[in-house]
């Protein structure tokens, strides 16, 4: 499915990356396993340090436990003050 941009052009194709946030945390690995299952493309994974933005999410070691169990592309959206402080050079 293409969308289109506010000139009416084809923007490009649509892809699912349902949000971790959503996730039951009691049944984890069943709901990542519900994702590897689907036809989502990502893992959509937050991560806010409580600074940049209020922290409602978690961090590096849930996203980390994650990745242990999805064998789906993780999309990161990090909502924290200096981030260059976590990429490798």
């Amino acid at each position: 499915m293409l969308v289109s941009n506010r000139t009416g052009e084809p923007a490009g194709p649509v892809l699912i990356a349902p949000s971790l946030l959503a996730a039951n945390f009691a049944n984890l690995q069943r709901d990542l396993e519900l994702v590897n299952h689907s036809e989502a493309d990502y893992l959509h994974f937050d991560v806010m340090d409580g600074v940049f933005v209020p922290n409602i999410s978690f961090g590096f070691p849930l996203l980390e436990a994650a990745r242990t169990h999805c064998r789906k592309p993780i999309d990161v959206h990090l909502m924290i003050t200096q981030p260059d402080r976590y990429l490798d050079a």
